[in-house]
């Protein structure tokens, strides 16, 4: 049987990865580790509560899914035009100011009465950058620890991240039936300052940078030669469409069972946390990418069962199979890595990243496009077999992936 990754593509050679411990010792991974873990949750939280309010106002459920995802739409602008400034030779300065701005748009959407129109507003500026933050954290990430830690380390951090999409969702649905939904932006707020003070205190400067000034030249020059390879081509369609459209299938979830919508993205984000934690500490690289596969299937399969709208608890555990699924990230995200050079990995990883959160926007909005005329069961199943069909199709173009590395020049 094919496997999803090339022969040529061999892993370097590399002292053992230390463990999650190990990590948590690293005081600048520590830092990034929580701030990032930190976002995630006000992320879910602000998500939850604004789905929440735009449903009860307007009860559109294609409304409703971009209010919750819209943010990804505005990542893939700072993609295509500022993103080398994740590479900058100041990437400390450059996250604690973006770090900022989101704590000002966090704030901001706390505000009592702020029209939709100007919600929306927020959800595009802050997710143009949200992908810039996201690319320099990751960037930074990759030389805080060491090369062959680096999946663990990823991993670590979608545990996590999970973890508080269980508890945020829990919690939102547990303080929207005491608090307005100002109440839990304000909440939000709270934690996304709490993650600028950890890393305003915890990472260092690097210098180890582009030595060319960052800008919309040098982005657009690093882009134009990391989608020219194919294999970096290959990587990246299956590391943003399948999840997108996945994405797409949660967004409905407030649409399809308002009452249990909390318990289906728990659901998910713990199937989520079950999958990192077991493809990155359990596995071996080499075991990561022959499970590629399936893990992308994984993804979407579950979802098929939400035609025949089955009773709520089945219903919940084939969304926690499907949320183990998005490990397949992790394998592809490797090896993309593996493809970098040092002095492009933050542009090309923030790429990565904004085209993956971006489909999920198209996702999110495909998916509320469809609940429009069908069922919104019907749309689950009907997105989440797009998102089969997309996997099996795409697979040969990863099985005879001859990637070459950017420049980086």
């Amino acid at each position: 049987m094919p496997s999803d990754t090339s022969a040529s593509c061999t892993l370097p050679t590399a002292p053992p990865a230390p463990g999650y411990r190990g990590l948590l010792r690293n005081r600048e991974f520590a830092g990034l580790y929580a701030s990032s873990t930190l976002t995630a949750a006000a992320g879910t939280l602000s998500g939850f509560a604004l789905g929440t309010l735009v449903s009860r106002q307007t009860h559109s459920p294609f409304l409703t899914a971009v209010s919750m995802y819209g943010a990804t739409f505005a990542t893939v602008l700072g993609a295509l035009t500022l993103m080398s400034v994740a590479d900058g030779n100041r990437p400390r300065r450059t996250l604690v100011a973006l770090q900022c701005v989101s704590l000002l748009g966090a704030a901001a959407q706390a505000v009592p009465g702020l029209p939709l129109a100007a919600r929306f507003g927020l959800l595009l500026v802050l997710g143009f950058f949200q992908s810039l933050g996201t690319g320099t954290r990751m960037g930074l990430l990759a030389e805080v620890v060491p090369v062959s830690a680096y999946a663990l380390a990823r991993s670590l951090i979608n545990i996590t991240s999970g973890g508080m999409a269980v508890l945020g969702y829990a919690l939102g649905a547990v303080l929207l039936r005491f608090l307005s939904p100002q109440g839990v932006f304000v909440a939000a707020t709270a934690l996304t300052g709490a993650a600028l003070v950890i890393v305003a205190a915890t990472v260092r400067e690097r210098s180890i940078r582009l030595t060319r000034r960052p800008g919309l030249r040098r982005t657009w020059t690093t882009n134009r030669e990391l989608f020219s390879q194919a294999g970096q081509r290959a990587l990246l369609l299956n590391l943003w469409v399948p999840n997108g459209l996945v994405v797409g299938c949660e967004a409905l979830f407030i649409s399809y069972d308002p009452q249990h919508a909390g318990a289906f993205l728990a659901a998910g984000s713990a199937g989520m946390l079950l999958g990192d934690l077991t493809v990155g500490r359990l596995l071996t690289a080499g075991q990561r990418r022959r499970c590629a596969f399936g893990l992308r299937l994984l993804l979407a399969v579950p979802y098929l069962l939400f035609a025949a709208h089955p009773p709520v608890l089945v219903a919940a555990a084939a969304v926690f199979l499907a949320g183990a699924g998005f490990a397949a990230t992790l394998p592809l995200q490797e090896q993309l890595l593996e493809l970098t050079p040092d002095p492009v990995r933050g542009q090309v990883q923030g790429v990565e990243s904004a085209g993956r959160m971006t489909w999920q926007g198209i996702g999110a909005a495909l998916a509320g496009g469809a609940a429009q005329h069908l069922a919104p069961g019907t749309a689950i199943t009907a997105v989440a077999a797009a998102s089969v069909a997309i996997t099996v199709l795409s697979r040969p173009l990863v099985v005879r992936a001859r990637p070459v590395p950017v420049s980086g020049r």
